[in-house]
């Protein structure tokens, strides 16, 4: 809480007839070092608690680290959706593909989704920035002066998407209104009408993201030399589809399996975040995707969505 501006307290002072009077010096001597037998400063029964803590900090440390996800890193593809000119960077791709996810996971219709792509295209390009107007911040530009959250929080592409869709369902008649307006509402933006241009690109990306059918979003990378445990990183990756997805999976050699339910849109968001989950291969439905080849025909397998990842 700030102070300035506030009253200054008069300082107390203790006059030396309220001192406690002087304690005497002990006349028993303490052994050298300040403890007793075994280590100096205290036996090691004293050192016992700290030394528990330790171990208990650094087993949550590594559970973080095995179920927060994959390591950032820097994402070199390029991706193009089929029948359009549209052409992304692999960051791109993963954020609207993300946005698309909440959406569909809040059982949002397809115009919600249109308006948050537009949105996220005229603020950030649909990349997480993390720098802006002020205190502004993440695919939104959301400002945590202004109570979108913390800075860590409107960083997180699935926080911040959810934090527009909260705002869109408020907004009177966004369904009907025109897309600038409604993305406006929520944004309150200094250029209210700079959101309409990017409609088309908008309705692009969301047929594609949400469309039933394979081969809709084709993205291309070299794949790079994996780190780390496998085991962990398919316990990495399980994660993040579970948490931007909703979706129920089963952690296999090498692999990760979505409920088939989640249908193609979970393919084509696999594919979107292929290089930043490290990839190789993404199949459903007789199907298959590489970074190498793009789609191409699988081999009949298990009807799930199939995430293999880079070994």
């Amino acid at each position: 809480m700030s102070t300035r501006g506030a009253t200054a307290r008069p300082v107390r002072r203790t006059t030396a007839a309220r001192r406690p009077p002087a304690r005497r010096p002990s006349s028993r001597r303490r052994p050298a070092g300040g403890g007793g037998r075994g280590a100096p400063g205290g036996t090691w029964r004293s050192w016992l608690p700290l030394g528990l803590v330790a171990l208990v900090v650094l087993g949550v440390v590594a559970l973080v680290r095995n179920t927060a996800g994959p390591e950032p890193v820097a994402l070199t593809g390029s991706c193009t959706v089929a029948g359009t000119g549209l052409e992304l960077s692999a960051e791109q791709a993963a954020s609207a593909a993300t946005i698309a996810a909440v959406g569909r996971v809040r059982g949002l219709p397809q115009r919600a989704v249109v308006i948050a792509l537009a949105t996220a295209q005229q603020e950030s390009t649909m990349r997480n920035l993390d720098y802006g107007d002020r205190d502004s911040l993440g695919l939104f530009q959301q400002r945590p002066s202004q109570g979108w959250g913390s800075p860590e929080q409107v960083t997180d592409p699935v926080y911040a998407a959810g934090q527009f869709y909260d705002g869109l369902v408020e907004v009177r008649g966004w369904e009907t209104r025109r897309l600038t307006e409604a993305a406006d509402a929520v944004q309150r933006s200094a250029f209210p009408e700079a959101y309409q241009k990017h409609a088309a690109l908008a309705e692009q990306l969301t047929a594609a993201l949400t469309a039933d059918e394979p081969g809709r979003l084709d993205c291309r990378y070299e794949p790079p030399v994996p780190g780390g445990r496998l085991s962990q990183r398919v316990t990495s990756v399980a994660a993040v589809v579970e948490r931007e997805l909703g979706a129920t999976t089963t952690e296999r050699f090498g692999a990760v399996e979505v409920d088939p339910a989640a249908g193609w849109p979970t393919a084509t968001w696999a594919v979107a975040h292929a290089e930043r989950l490290g990839l190789r291969s993404v199949s459903f439905a007789g199907s298959q995707w590489t970074p190498v080849e793009g789609w191409g025909p699988a081999d009949a397998g298990p009807d799930t969505v199939r995430l293999e990842l880079s070994r």
